[in-house]
């Protein structure tokens, strides 16, 4: 197949699967690529990104849920593995709970979420996956089956993450309290006594379980949830930096612009430049 019919494909594509190993170019570099939300499947792989924690070995099955309209793109080539992507209308008349769900997997903290996964999960997501890619590799497809099946293996996605919290000790179930308190705020609430009141303990306690178990204390976490949506708009809207100013709740552009090159230390519009670059050369990195 030729690159410019897999762009065609990709551009009328709802549902679009494929295996790393054989997932081209024009997937990768195509700009209509940001509106699908992406399951990457690493098998057998280290992970994309960096781990906090060594006890374990990190060559293993991991899956990565990326959002739509994402900052950074995650260098998966020469990858082991699969990928799923779908658009937002796949979602459509979906009820509100598996919704609500399904963003918060796939939106933790704006970027991406990634689980790692045990032999059983993997072996019972495998199973669900053939069934997907069987169906999406006949010949005029049921898209009803395709997305059906799809939603199970999200479900199960769901059920994996909810596990993982649930599995953690108290504290790191308040950091993921506060991360989907954050979620739904930030752009109205932007100070520490809101989100530890949500929680029912104090702010300089909830200060003290995000300094241990990310590093970072809430103010930083919300300075940074911030910085990602500023750079989100800039990348993928059409607005101003002013508008966009405006519309994350700050009173001007230049109380932005300093806010801005204070968490990045270069200013809105060097972003926009350096962004702009790296599309342009068709860079597919986390950076």
């Amino acid at each position: 197949m030729s690159l410019s019919t897999e762009s065609t494909q990709l551009e009328r594509a709802i549902i679009y699967i494929r295996d790393l190993s054989n997932c081209p170019p024009s997937y990768l570099n195509d700009p209509g690529r940001k509106e699908f939300f992406e399951i990457v499947w690493l098998k057998n792989e280290e992970p994309l990104h960096a781990l906090q924690q060594s006890e374990f070995d990190s060559k293993g099955d991991w899956i990565y849920l990326i959002p739509p309209y994402r900052v950074h793109q995650l260098n998966k080539a020469g990858k082991n593995g699969v990928l799923i992507s779908f658009k937002r209308s796949v979602l459509e008349g979906e009820e509100k709970e598996f919704l609500l769900d399904l963003f918060k997997i796939f939106n933790v903290q704006g970027e991406f979420s990634c689980l790692r996964l045990n032999a059983e999960t993997a072996d019972e997501l495998s199973s669900i996956y053939r069934l997907i890619e069987d169906e999406y590799q006949k010949a005029g497809n049921n898209f009803i089956i395709t997305k059906a099946l799809l939603k199970v293996f999200l479900l199960k996605l769901i059920q994996v993450k909810e596990h993982e919290f649930t599995s953690h000790d108290v504290q790191q179930k308040r950091v993921y309290e506060f991360l989907m308190l954050l979620e739904s705020n930030y752009q109205q609430v932007r100070n520490t006594d809101f989100y530890a009141g949500k929680i029912g303990i104090s702010s300089k306690r909830l200060n003290q379980i995000l300094k241990e178990k990310l590093n970072k204390t809430g103010m930083q976490i919300i300075h940074d949830r911030i910085i990602l949506e500023a750079k989100r708009k800039i990348i993928h809207s059409e607005q101003t930096i002013k508008e966009i100013a405006y519309e994350l709740g700050f009173s001007d552009r230049p109380y932005f612009s300093r806010f801005f090159k204070k968490q990045t230390q270069q200013t809105p519009e060097e972003f926009q430049k350096e962004a702009r670059n790296h599309i342009e050369s068709k860079f597919n990195t986390l950076v």
